[in-house]
């Protein structure tokens, strides 16, 4: 019943944010919804002949809690490379490092162009549900940090290796992507899933990545009304167990993950939204056996509102927004596991995002945060960042 409220709360509100500012501004979007790109997106649809093209981005940010010391971080340098064979074979890489101390290869797969609207993509790729995990470089979203939905419920950055098929048809304006990929690892190292973070502790970032049961990953975006984009996912497999005890009652869980979005963008207005709810089966028999405490749901939404201050005329834009966000990682409890109120959390995030050029953005904003815990102590947080795209 929950799901459902929130489900029928967010269609609500979208539609009438959009029919609000719908009737009193003439849509002036300076980019096609068809051509919304990220920038391996950008690259695999450049229009250089054969060689290597290349791409990245970069943050630097600020946090201070109140109560608590700053922390100053170069969030993370990322660095994509993009090799065209010839006109249908070409060649993603994406290398991040993060914290100055850590490195991983975020992207790397083979993508052939079949015909028009089919392409073939083998490789580790990022998972296509909700907008960040796919679109995350800091130009493309307002907020020092990503919304923490797309951390805790949709565990960005989530890629996995595998393979599949995408394409678009721009005659009935829908884009496609389906693949089958390696799943989540059912424990990882020392790690287990549960907690306030969900399923992120299975991300299996292509290394040595364990599989005996493939899942399915699958993506629709629409794009047929102006100034509007609209994306369905879902993601439904179980997680990865080890050779050496697959056969144990509880070493895996199953998922089954649904997604909807939406963008919009009207002259100087702009909105977007996401809700991602997950059933997660078999987890009494995981907690069991791993002294776990994964929920048998996890589930989030956001909204936000975003206004660019400056004149249309002028190519730097400056954008206040607010953001809420309601998100739980025990939206639902199996067997003996008692539901803990505190991973029941939601956030305000109010700031500004000033577009200093294509590319480059200075970001400032202030988060409210709090949980279903009554007169809990939560840590209001100031943030502070500097983001490129090139």
């Amino acid at each position: 019943m929950k799901t459902i409220k929130q489900i029928n709360l967010f269609l609500a509100a979208i539609l009438l944010t959009f029919t609000a500012f719908g009737q009193s501004v003439q849509d002036s979007l300076n980019m096609k919804s068809t051509v919304q790109q990220n920038i391996a997106e950008r690259i695999l649809s450049g229009n250089i002949n054969t060689g290597v093209t290349v791409g990245g981005y970069g943050e630097i940010t600020y946090n201070q809690p109140e109560g608590a010391n700053g922390e100053l971080d170069v969030q993370r340098l990322v660095l994509l490379f993009g090799y065209k064979f010839n006109d249908k074979t070409q060649f993603i890489t994406e290398v991040e490092f993060e914290h100055v101390s850590e490195v991983f290869v975020e992207q790397t797969f083979l993508h052939y162009s079949i015909r028009d609207n089919l392409n073939f993509r083998g490789g580790l790729m990022l998972v296509p549900m909700g907008i960040v995990n796919e679109y995350h470089e800091p130009t493309t979203f307002n907020g020092v940090e990503r919304p923490s939905i797309d951390g805790s419920v949709v565990p960005t950055t989530w890629r996995e290796i595998g393979v599949g098929v995408s394409g678009k048809f721009d005659n009935a304006s829908l884009r496609y992507q389906a693949y089958i990929f390696n799943g989540f690892a059912s424990v990882n190292g020392t790690k287990v899933l549960g907690g306030k973070n969900g399923l992120r502790n299975g991300r299996q970032k292509g290394i040595k990545s364990t599989i005996n049961k493939p899942n399915l990953s699958a993506k629709i975006d629409h794009y047929g009304i102006p100034g509007l984009r609209l994306g369905l996912s879902g993601y439904f497999g179980r997680t990865q167990a080890e050779d050496d005890v697959k056969d144990l009652d509880g070493v895996d869980v199953g998922i089954a993950m649904i997604g909807m979005d939406a963008r919009y963008n009207f002259n100087r207005f702009s909105a977007r939204g996401q809700f991602i709810n997950a059933k997660i089966s078999d987890t009494e028999a995981y907690n069991t056996l791993n002294n776990a405490d994964l929920g048998s749901g996890l589930q989030g939404w956001y909204l936000e509102a975003a206004y660019n201050l400056l004149s249309q005329e002028k190519e730097q834009q400056l954008y206040a927004f607010a953001r809420y966000e309601d998100f739980d990682t025990h939206a639902s409890v199996e067997g003996s596991l008692a539901d803990n109120l505190a991973f029941d959390r939601n956030e305000w995030t109010l700031g500004l995002s000033y577009k200093l050029a294509p590319g480059a953005v200075v970001k400032a904003d202030y988060q409210i945060k709090g949980n279903a815990i009554a007169n809990t102590d939560k840590k209001n947080q100031i943030n502070i960042g500097l983001g490129v795209t090139f």
